[in-house]
C-alpha cells in the first residue's frame, strides 16, 4: 500500500511535476480481481479501488494499520462507478448499480466484493478514515441521493452534485462523500474553487474517455499548480490547497473528506480573480 506523507505548502512551492505527481496522485489502482489502496497521513484517509472481474475479492488487513481487521477502528464509504456488483459485509449482501453508495461502519469484520457480469465488471471506489463511533451499514442508491445543480453552460461548469454521506444524509463518524457529474459541454469542476482548512479532500476522477485528461488544479491560490489525471486517478488535496479542475471533455468525480466536521458547506471560497 502506497503511503503519502504530509507536505508543507512552503516546500510545495519548490516541487517539479514528477514530485507533485508522486506526493499527491494515486494511479493504476484498477487491476482485475484485486483491491489496491493508498494510505495518506492527511487525516489518515485510505483511498482505493476493488475491481472484481472473475473472482470475489475481500478487503484484507494491512500491517501498518496495527489492527486485527481493516474496519476495527475505521469506517468506509464505497461507490460503484461501473457495472453492477455486490458488496457483502459480515454476511449481508448489498446490490450496487452504477453510482450507488454503501457506507459500512466501524467494527465490521468481513467485507467482500463481486461483479454480476465479468463482461461488464464493477469498479468500487473505497474511501476510509478512522472512526471513534459506530454507525449502521447503509445503502443509498443514486436515485435517493440529494442532488444540487450548479453552474451554467455559458461558463462551462454546469454540473450536478450528488450527496451521499454527509450531515443530513448517511450518518458517519467523520467521513463525507458524494460525486459530481459534469454535463456535456461543461469541463470545469469546483470553479470558483475553495479550500477546507479543517478537512482534507480526495478526488477520484472517472468516466474520462480514452485519450482525454483532466487538469486538476491545486496549491495555494497565489501559487497554483496542476496535475494531469487519467481515468480512475485519485488526487489527494491537503487542507491548505485549493481544488478545482478542467477537462478536455466532460467527466465525473467522487469527492470525499475527513477531518474536523461533517458540514458540507464548511469551505473558504476563493475568487477567480485572486488565483495566480
Amino acid at each position: 500500500m502506497k503511503v503519502l506523507h504530509c507536505v508543507h505548502f512552503d516546500d510545495f512551492k519548490n516541487y517539479q511535476t514528477a514530485r507533485i505527481r508522486d506526493r499527491f496522485l494515486v494511479a493504476d489502482l484498477v487491476k482485475a480481481n484485486e483491491i489496491n489502496c493508498a494510505y495518506t497521513h492527511y487525516d489518515r484517509i485510505i483511498a482505493g479501488v476493488a475491481h472484481p472481474v472473475t473472482e470475489n475479492v475481500s478487503l484484507g488487513n494491512y500491517d501498518n494499520l496495527k489492527s486485527d481487521f481493516f474496519l476495527e477502528r475505521r469506517e468506509i464509504g464505497i461507490i460503484n462507478v461501473a457495472g453492477n456488483g455486490k458488496v457483502t459485509a459480515d454476511g449481508k449482501t448489498y446490490n450496487l448499480g452504477k453510482l450507488d453508495c454503501l457506507y459500512i461502519g466501524k467494527g465490521t469484520k468481513s467485507v467482500s466484493f463481486s461483479s454480476d457480469d465479468a463482461g461488464t465488471p464493477a469498479v468500487f471506489y473505497i474511501l476510509s478514515c478512522p472512526a471513534h463511533a459506530t454507525h449502521p451499514t447503509t445503502l443509498m442508491t443514486n436515485a435517493e441521493a440529494v442532488k444540487v445543480t450548479l453552474g451554467d453552460s455559458s461558463t462551462a461548469n454546469h454540473r450536478t452534485i450528488n450527496k451521499y454521506i454527509h450531515l443530513e444524509g448517511i450518518k458517519s463518524c467523520q467521513l463525507v462523500m458524494g460525486l459530481t457529474i459534469l454535463q456535456p459541454g461543461s469541463v470545469w469542476n469546483t470553479m470558483p474553487p475553495h479550500v477546507h482548512d479543517r478537512r482534507m479532500e480526495a478526488y477520484f476522477y472517472f468516466d474520462i474517455p480514452f485519450g482525454q485528461r483532466v487538469f486538476h488544479l491545486m496549491g495555494e491560490q497565489v501559487e497554483s499548480r496542476h496535475i494531469l489525471v487519467d481515468n480512475y486517478g485519485v488526487v489527494i488535496s491537503p487542507p491548505w490547497s485549493m481544488h478545482s479542475g478542467a477537462g478536455t471533455c466532460n467527466y465525473s468525480f467522487i469527492w470525499g473528506m475527513g477531518g474536523e466536521n461533517l458540514d458540507y458547506t464548511d469551505m473558504d471560497a476563493i475568487r477567480i480573480e485572486d488565483i495566480r
